[in-house]
């Protein structure tokens, strides 16, 4: 494939990505109103996680957490930092967050 047609798809790609996060987004907020303890806004939630996981450099199939929960292991700053300010909100998060890929 060419690189204006690679081009061409992946912009095409955009749209129907910006399509399906405003549809999700509005799924979303639906679900956590109608149903706080449903598993749809939870879901959602991860998968709105991990794309901004991969949107920083992570692997598209973790949470920002698991990867924290990693660097934080190899005693990086940021993850540090991270991991203690969610550990106020959840003790103990970020490790129990981490995934094997």
């Amino acid at each position: 494939m060419d690189d204006l047609k690679r081009r061409a798809l992946l912009i095409a790609l955009w749209a129907l990505c910006q399509v399906a996060a405003l549809v999700a987004a509005a799924w979303m907020l639906l679900a956590a109103i109608a149903s706080p303890h449903g598993r749809r806004a939870w879901t959602l939630a991860i998968a709105y996680d991990q794309l901004a996981n991969a949107a920083f450099g992570g692997h598209e199939d973790e949470t920002i957490s698991s990867r924290a929960g990693r660097a934080q292991r190899q005693g990086k700053r940021w993850a540090c930092l991270l991991c203690r300010l969610l550990d106020r909100l959840d003790p103990g998060h970020c490790e129990r967050s981490i995934e094997r890929l």
